[in-house]
């Protein structure tokens, strides 16, 4: 993780097109031969801080009190996640507007924020499972007996969850709201989420 946080900090105060691969490597005080063990590329330095973002979502929806309805344990995690000083200081939602805003013009950072966004469906997808139960067969999926949803209902509620989160992120990184009010990415989350509240969310 500390070649992550070198690579943020780098990329951040001079920029993805003047920072070397070798640069953070020097910076997260490990040889090159080090930082090429791990990464492919420099861009791909950035994604466990990415990634641990979306882990921090995923495991939230998992804390929620278990009485919870599932679109109010969504709501708990993202609030709990994305309001500055509970899962990431102000100052560190300052890096993470950069590095969001920076996908916009460097392909090689949108695809690696992609990539972390469709494993974070995946986990989010197996967190609803371990709320709601293991999923039925999709043939069984509309059963009135009331089981338990189907593998792509999970999936699909896990994309659209994961999809209100992302866009509230990315919206607020490309403007100049603070990470905290109303148009902070927690307020835009909960907006979003909420928005969502007649959507036919899987069901145990």
């Amino acid at each position: 993780m500390e070649i992550a946080r070198a690579a943020a900090r780098l990329f951040a105060g001079r920029g993805l097109r003047a920072t070397r691969a070798e640069d953070i490597a020097q910076a997260a005080g490990v040889a090159p031969r080090t930082f090429y063990r791990y990464f492919a590329t420099k861009e791909e330095a950035v994604a466990p801080l990415y990634a641990a973002g979306a882990q921090r979502w995923a495991e939230a929806v998992r804390a929620a009190p278990a009485d919870l309805p599932l679109p109010a344990a969504l709501e708990h995690a993202a609030r709990h996640v994305l309001t500055p000083g509970t899962g990431v200081s102000t100052a560190s939602w300052e890096w993470v507007r950069t590095l969001v805003r920076l996908t916009h013009t460097s392909p090689a950072l949108r695809r690696v924020w992609a990539e972390v966004c469709q494993a974070a469906e995946r986990t989010l997808a197996e967190t609803l499972e371990a709320r709601l139960g293991p999923p039925a067969a999709d043939t069984d999926a509309s059963d009135a007996s009331g089981g338990a949803p189907a593998a792509s209902e999970l999936r699909f509620g896990a994309a659209v969850a994961s999809a209100a989160v992302r866009v509230a992120v990315e919206s607020w990184a490309a403007g100049s709201a603070a990470a905290t009010g109303e148009e902070g990415p927690a307020a835009l989350a909960l907006r979003n989420l909420r928005a969502l509240h007649g959507f036919s969310w899987p069901t145990a």
